[in-house]
C-alpha cells in the first residue's frame, strides 16, 4: 500500500490547498511534514493504512490529544481521518536527555504529568503483553532466548489497579517547552498505571538514581521515597518492552 502525496491531502483540508510541506522525521508506516499557509504551521500526518493496537487509531488519538489541549497538555488536532491526523504546530524547545539533569526542569515534568494522569479514563487500556507478542513476531530466532525472556517478564507483571490516562511514550524527544510543558505524539495514549510513564522517563533515560528520587519527591510531594521499588519494577518492565520493540525493527 503506498502514502498517499501531501498536496492530494491538503487539497482536500478546508483552508490548506496548496500549502507548502516539508518532510521532517516519520515513522516506519507513516510519513510527517511541516505545512504552511497564510502564517499558520501544522504537523501533517499520512499513514500507509488505518492504525491499531498497540496504536490509536488517528480518531482516537485525537480524542485524548483535545482533552489534553483543553488543559495545556498539547497542541491542537486540526483534522483527522483514518490515515490523516493534522495538528497545530508548536513553537518551542523540544527536549533531549540533557533537560532531564536539571532539577526544575524534572520539577516542571512532575507538575505536567500529574495533570496528565488527571485527565478523564479514555476507555482503552494499554495492551502492553499484546504489543510484546506483536513485536515477538516479528524478530529472527537468533533472538529466541532474550525474546522469551522479555516475554515472560511483561506477562508476568501484575495488572495495573490504579489505572489513569497516561502517554506511554514520554521519551524527551516528546516533550516541548511552549514555554509551559506540554507532550507531543499521542499515538500510545491510553488507561495505564501512572508509574509506566514515571519509568519511562527514568529508565529510557538512564537517569542516575538522584535525578530519579527528586521527580518521584516532585510528583509525590516529598514522599516520592517509598515508591522507589514499584518504580524499579515498572523500569524493568519498560526496559522488556523496548528491548522487543527495538529488536523488532531490526532487519532479519
Amino acid at each position: 500500500m503506498t502514502i498517499r502525496a501531501p498536496e492530494a491531502v491538503l487539497a482536500e483540508i478546508p483552508g490548506w490547498e496548496g500549502a507548502s510541506c516539508r518532510e521532517l522525521s516519520g515513522g516506519l508506516s507513516n510519513r510527517t511534514y511541516l505545512v504552511e499557509t497564510g502564517g499558520r504551521a501544522a504537523v501533517l500526518k499520512i499513514d500507509e493504512r488505518p492504525r491499531g493496537s498497540p496504536y490509536n487509531t488517528r480518531r482516537a488519538e485525537a480524542l485524548v490529544q483535545t482533552t489534553a489541549a483543553h488543559q495545556g497538555l498539547a497542541s491542537r488536532v486540526l483534522y483527522v481521518a483514518d490515515t490523516v491526523y493534522m495538528t497545530e504546530y508548536l513553537e518551542g524547545e523540544v527536549w533531549s536527555g540533557a533537560e532531564l539533569e536539571g532539577g526544575a526542569n524534572l520539577d516542571a515534568l512532575a507538575r505536567a504529568l500529574r495533570r496528565l494522569h488527571a485527565l478523564p479514563l479514555t476507555g482503552r487500556v494499554f495492551d502492553a503483553a499484546g504489543a510484546a507478542r506483536n513485536y515477538a513476531r516479528r524478530i529472527g530466532s537468533a533472538d529466541t532466548d532474550s525474546v522469551r525472556d522479555c516475554l515472560r517478564r511483561i506477562e508476568s507483571m501484575p495488572l495495573p489497579h490504579n489505572l489513569c490516562c497516561c502517554h506511554n511514550d514520554l521519551v524527551a524527544a516528546n516533550i516541548i517547552a511552549a514555554p509551559d510543558i506540554r507532550f507531543l505524539d499521542w499515538e500510545y495514549a491510553c488507561d495505564n498505571d501512572p508509574f509506566f510513564d514515571l519509568a519511562t522517563v527514568a529508565a529510557h533515560h538512564r537517569l542516575p538514581q538522584d535525578r530519579v528520587d527528586r521527580l518521584l519527591d516532585a510528583y509525590f510531594d516529598g514522599d516520592g521515597r517509598r515508591w522507589r521499588e514499584h518504580l524499579t519494577r515498572m523500569a524493568g518492565f519498560y526496559d522488556a518492552l523496548l528491548w522487543l520493540w527495538q529488536a523488532a525493527r531490526r532487519p532479519l
